[in-house]
C-alpha cells in the first residue's frame, strides 16, 4: 500500500486537566478500512477528530498525505469527513442536508442530484429526501448522517459509532454501504465498541485505553492472538463496557 496516508507521532491531546489522547502513534495505510476500538471515554472519538482536524491544539507531530497537518488544517479538512455519533440535523430537508457539503465545494446542479441521490439509494433512505430531517427517527437521521459524510469525494472518511444503537436492519444497511466504499478504494477509519463490526469491516484494529493506543495489529491477530494483556481482557469481555 505505499506510504502511509495518516501517520500519528507522538500525539497527545488535553482538555483541561483530562489526558483524552497519550503519546499516540499511529499509522494508517490508503485504502483500508481500519477500526479503533476501545470502552466509552477511551479516547475514540478525540482521536477521529485529532485526524479530521477538527481538534488543531495538540502535541506531537500529525502528517497526512505527506503534508505537515497542522500547518495546512483546512487540506487537511477538505480530504477527510468524519460522521458523528449524535448527528446533528440541519433545519432543512434530506436532500439539502445531505447536499451542504457538495455545495460548499461548489458541487450543484445535476451532479449533486445524482450524487445525493445515489447515496440516498445506497442507504434505502430516497423515499425521505423531501422529509424534514429534524423529525425523523433516530435510525433514519444516522443513516442521513452516515450519507452526508459518504457523498462527499473524500480520501478517508472518519466513522464515529456509525451504527450504535440502531437496530439490525440498519445496521446491516449502514455496514454494507461501508463495505462498498472501502473496495472504491476510500479509506475508512471506524471507532466503535462493537467487536463484531470491527471484525466484519476492518482490515487492521487498535485498541485504546485511557487515551492510550495500546495495540495496533491486523483483525484477525488482534482478537485470536492480542499480545498485550489489556486488549486480551477486553476482546474477551472482561471489561467491555
Amino acid at each position: 500500500m505505499g506510504e502511509p496516508m495518516i501517520s500519528l507521532s507522538g500525539v497527545s491531546k488535553r482538555y483541561g486537566d483530562v489526558i483524552a489522547l497519550r503519546n499516540v502513534n499511529l499509522e494508517i495505510k490508503p485504502g483500508e478500512a481500519f477500526a479503533v476500538i476501545g470502552n466509552s471515554g477511551a479516547g475514540k472519538t478525540t482521536l477521529l477528530r485529532v485526524v479530521s482536524m477538527l481538534e488543531t491544539k495538540f502535541s506531537g507531530k500529525y502528517v497526512f498525505k505527506g503534508i505537515d497537518a497542522k500547518k495546512n488544517p483546512e487540506e487537511v479538512r477538505k480530504r477527510i469527513t468524519m460522521a458523528f455519533q449524535n448527528p446533528v440535523m440541519f433545519r432543512a430537508s434530506v436532500f439539502d442536508n445531505i447536499a451542504y457539503g457538495l455545495r460548499i465545494r461548489g458541487v450543484n446542479g445535476k451532479e449533486l442530484r445524482e450524487k445525493v441521490e445515489s447515496v440516498l439509494e445506497s442507504l434505502g433512505i430516497l423515499d425521505l429526501a423531501d422529509k424534514n430531517a429534524r423529525k425523523l427517527s433516530g435510525g433514519q437521521k444516522q443513516r442521513v448522517a452516515v450519507a452526508r459524510t459518504l457523498v462527499i469525494d473524500a480520501d478517508v472518511y472518519a466513522l464515529d459509532e456509525p451504527t450504535a444503537n440502531l437496530d439490525a436492519e440498519n445496521v446491516r444497511i449502514i455496514e454494507h454501504t461501508i463495505a462498498k466504499m472501502r473496495k472504491k478504494g476510500k479509506t475508512i477509519l471506524l471507532a466503535t465498541h462493537n467487536l463484531y463490526q470491527a471484525k466484519r469491516l476492518a482490515d487492521r484494529v487498535a485498541y485504546i485505553e485511557n487515551g492510550e493506543v495500546v495495540e495496533v495489529n491486523e483483525t484477525d491477530k488482534i482478537f485470536e492472538s492480542p499480545k498485550d494483556e489489556r486488549t486480551r481482557r477486553f476482546v474477551q469481555g472482561d471489561h467491555y463496557f
